[in-house]
């Protein structure tokens, strides 16, 4: 595919989230790239590319999504592959970035692992970041190279404006969501709320208050992803008792580890709408969880990047 630009454009996808790089490639009018992606007997992974990039914008879709380990390398060795195959220019298009939580020293003798996934990323010569919803927006800072951060807010925010909700109000499910509720409540252009919570250990959250008038309400609490879903349930069960009619749920980034599912499915949580940022199993699958597609979102994004045109202008 090439554009104003005249520079021929191929799109590729590692194992992370491969329906996800094939909807893109339907969204850009092209077809993913020929690449093979496999494993050595003693598990290293062997990346072979199967037509010429030379010369050619290629933009690599991986989320580093579970396994992630495996992702991250995948993403690495096909950088590195793309490199020595003299492609011009190298995006990677990261929609989930793991490790993302781990962005700053909270007790001694932490690692901060989202810089060292960056300096991982630089180390293999990427010369573009494109991703959505990082869980900290200075994750950004820990680059030397440009990074598109897109959000999927108005995704969300289409879609429970399309249902046709009545007295709503965003819920950030803690201060540092609140900029997101911020967002989602322009985009419905209802009033938010923010739900004042502690962590006692990872994983685990504890409802203090809910700062905010949810009486009566339809409660929508945003969030960038949902891991276990101790929290989020917890936020549902407290704006219930508060008074909210109704709680729904919506986040970016599906993560669902250990009893998320169950969590979520036997919750006072009426609907839960993700996004297939990272692709859901069939154990995750359930009636209450509504997955939207991120591929219109960032096959414009990437089509922007490749003819030089401003990305944030998606959000205007």
């Amino acid at each position: 595919m090439s554009v104003e630009s005249g520079e021929l454009m191929r799109v590729f996808s590692g194992n992370a989230n491969e329906p996800l790089a094939e909807e893109i490639a339907y969204e850009l009018g092209t077809s993913l790239g020929a690449v093979e992606i496999g494993r050595f007997s003693n598990g290293e992974i062997q990346v072979i590319i199967n037509e010429s990039v030379r010369g050619t914008d290629v933009f690599i879709i991986q989320p580093t999504c579970g396994p992630v380990n495996d992702s991250v390398m995948e993403l690495l060795i096909m950088i590195d592959a793309f490199r020595r195959a003299s492609a011009d220019r190298i995006t990677a298009v990261i929609p989930f970035y793991g490790y993302a939580r781990q962005d700053r020293k909270t007790r001694g003798r932490e690692p901060i692992s989202a810089k060292l996934v960056a300096n991982l990323l630089l180390a293999a010569k990427v010369d573009r970041i494109l991703t959505v919803d990082l869980h900290a927006g200075q994750i950004q800072g820990f680059f030397d190279i440009p990074v598109d951060h897109l959000t999927a807010v108005p995704i969300l925010g289409e879609y429970f404006r399309d249902k046709g909700l009545e007295d709503v109000v965003a819920v950030s499910p803690d201060s540092g969501g609140v900029t997101r509720a911020r967002k989602l409540a322009a985009a419905l252009d209802v009033s938010m709320a923010v739900i004042d919570k502690r962590r006692p250990a990872p994983n685990e959250a504890e409802v203090r208050n809910i700062i905010g008038d949810v009486k009566g309400k339809v409660a929508i609490i945003v969030d960038d992803m949902i891991d276990t879903g101790g929290s989020i349930v917890a936020g549902g069960q407290a704006l219930m008792e508060h008074g909210a009619q109704e709680v729904y749920a919506c986040c970016t980034h599906a993560v669902l580890s250990g009893p998320a599912v169950e969590r979520l499915q036997f919750s006072s949580i009426k609907e839960i709408v993700v996004t297939n940022t990272i692709p859901l199993t069939e154990d995750h699958r359930s009636d209450k969880i509504k997955v939207l597609s991120a591929a219109p979102l960032l096959g414009k994004a990437i089509q922007r990047i490749h003819s030089n045109r401003s990305v944030s202008a998606l959000f205007g």
